[in-house]
């Protein structure tokens, strides 16, 4: 399959800040890492013979009833910004059992199953039970004994997500790692809980806390009930605290590098835990002031100065928080084409109205009625405008980002009953009956979208064999 004029782009953009004799040199292998992702197909139950490619799927958590589609496009998967020519065979990206062993740091809260008990927990993987497709591979839903290994009758004991790491994912075997190495040290309120990881022959799996609400992107851009500005507020400082103890809590500092709405997850009262930790890496030691790596990400996430040089730091973080709390704030994607040329990068759009009294307004998404409120809101323009500031070294600690949002849970003074709103209001009616097209972007259309052609410029995770990521 050929690279459509996005896939070109991207591959340009993700070489940035190299000499045209290193791009010469690593051309074959960006071409080659296309030709992979794009002939990948969705996941694909290794007990069913029937596709889910083309299917309709619950998204990671949600309950039954919150759906999403597999042809979207890749929206919530994680992206390939390639930027070093580091090498290895396939074999070395599937380790034999001994050396995944000597790898695998087992924290002693985690529990250890057996295959043969999250297939029966998962009701043998059928596709009816399939919450989504995750970083590296499908998730399902199961159930367990409350403190046990033992599958039970769904419905009854502990409701777990089971994620299965696909055998045809290269990288797959040391994101696994990274999230049982890591995540299994880590407890924190607004963290999702990893209960327990599966290691047996050639299969990977990892057991989490089930989440009811699902994440935050479908909450934000797919289901037909909008978010409240109270809610929204919550969620945001749900998810800087979490990032928050990451950076300056946790034993080992730890920096999250994927960042982004699909990676909230939402439990029945809507307080925000992080989950696929598969690209996060440990922070900068000593006196360091980061970490030298491969740019992973997720394109309209990753922070500039990451992808340009492979530095990477907290503060890159921070960027792609202000990205979030942005879509939080306005109710539309870092990236979509679908909209006018000019407005389909979302921080670029936004950036002038950020720091403005009178023209915040202008960006607040429109879903909301002008239920929101008004200080809350200027605050929240003010440190997005802070966090997705091109000085990296200028963007404020996410224990400041936490300290500003706190207070505004509370916040009553409701846009709508304000004479500057109201203006406003008028404005944007006027400008929309002059030019109908403004703003018919603002709910995505309810419609399947092929492999390949989506508007949403966030291409999947790496799956070149290469370098420690």
């Amino acid at each position: 399959m050929g690279s459509g004029p996005e896939e070109v782009w991207l591959a340009a953009w993700a070489s940035g800040g190299r000499s045209n004799e290193e791009r010469k040199r690593n051309k074959g292998e960006e071409t080659l890492c296309w030709i992979k992702l794009r002939s990948m197909g969705g996941c694909m139950s290794s007990m069913s013979s029937k596709p889910i490619v083309g299917s309709t799927i619950r998204s990671v958590g949600a309950p039954r009833g919150e759906t999403k589609s597999t042809n979207d496009g890749g929206k919530d998967k994680p992206a390939a910004l390639v930027s070093d020519s580091a090498t290895a065979s396939k074999a070395d990206s599937n380790p034999s059992p001994s050396k995944a062993f000597e790898d695998l740091k087992i924290s002693s809260q985690l529990r250890k199953f057996t295959f043969n008990e999250l297939r029966s927990a998962a009701s043998n993987f059928q596709p009816d039970g399939l919450l989504g497709e995750g970083g590296f591979g499908c998730v399902y839903k199961g159930w367990i004994e409350k403190y046990g290994t033992a599958p039970v009758k769904p419905g009854t004991g502990l409701t777990v997500a089971i994620k299965m790491l696909s055998h045809d994912r290269i990288q797959g075997h040391k994101e696994w790692l990274a999230e049982v190495n890591l995540l299994g040290d880590l407890r924190h309120p607004n963290l999702v809980k990893l209960i327990g990881y599966c290691i047996e022959d050639d299969q990977r799996l990892l057991v989490y806390e089930f989440m009811q609400r699902g994440n935050l992107e479908n909450h934000l851009f797919r289901r037909s009930l909008d978010l409240p500005w109270s809610t929204r507020i919550k969620i945001a400082l749900g998810a800087a605290r979490g990032l928050a103890f990451l950076h300056e809590e946790a034993e080992r500092r730890v920096i999250y590098r994927d960042f982004k709405t699909s990676n909230i997850l939402l439990d029945a009262d809507f307080n925000a835990k992080l989950s696929d930790f598969g690209l996060a890496k440990a922070g900068p030691e000593g006196d360091k002031t980061h970490v030298t790596t491969r740019v992973m990400g997720t394109f309209g996430y990753a922070a500039p100065e990451y992808v340009m040089t492979g530095h990477l730091t907290p503060r890159s973080d921070v960027y792609s928080f202000g990205v979030v709390l942005l879509e939080i704030m306005t109710g539309r994607r870092t990236m979509d084409k679908r909209r006018p040329a000019r407005e389909q990068n979302l921080v670029e759009w936004a950036r002038p109205y950020l720091g403005k009294k009178r023209q915040f307004y202008r960006i607040i998404d429109p879903r909301l009625h002008g239920n929101f409120s008004v200080k809350g809101a200027q605050k929240v323009a003010e440190l997005v405008q802070a966090c997705v500031g091109r000085n990296a070294k200028a963007r404020p600690l996410m224990s400041e980002v936490v300290a500003v949002l706190k207070p505004l849970v509370d916040l009553n003074d409701i846009a709508s009953s304000s004479a500057s709103f109201r203006a406003m209001t008028k404005e944007r009616a006027a400008s929309i009956a002059a030019s109908p097209t403004m703003e018919s972007h603002t709910r995505q259309p309810k419609r399947s979208i092929s492999r390949g052609s989506s508007p949403y410029l966030q291409p999947m995770r790496s799956l070149s064999p290469g370098s420690e990521p």
